[in-house]
């Protein structure tokens, strides 16, 4: 299954930052209570991994407030193996 990372960002102001926190915490939803947050660091963002079917159904687990800000990135990861083979086919390994 496809994992995602999801960005959400929201306004700079600490009681902004609270209310965004108990939107999340309050929805009941395993991954938004274990959100990662940049808050205290100046990064008015909240960052969730998940595993989804697709970008759209990854998108539906933000609260519709905060859905049309959010970022949605599909992750990948690649063997050393693959990389050599893109490398290969594409004229650019070193060897």
């Amino acid at each position: 299954m496809p994992k995602y990372f999801i960005e959400v960002p929201h306004e700079a102001e600490t009681v902004a930052c609270a209310r965004v926190i108990q939107v999340f915490l309050q929805t009941g939803s395993h991954f938004l209570r274990n959100a990662d947050w940049g808050c205290e660091d100046g990064e008015h963002k909240a960052w969730i991994m998940l595993e989804a079917d697709n970008k759209e159904e990854a998108r539906n687990v933000v609260p519709p407030p905060f859905r049309h800000e959010a970022r949605v990135t599909q992750l990948t990861s690649f063997t050393p193996e693959q990389i050599e083979e893109i490398l290969r086919n594409h004229g650019g390994a070193g060897n």
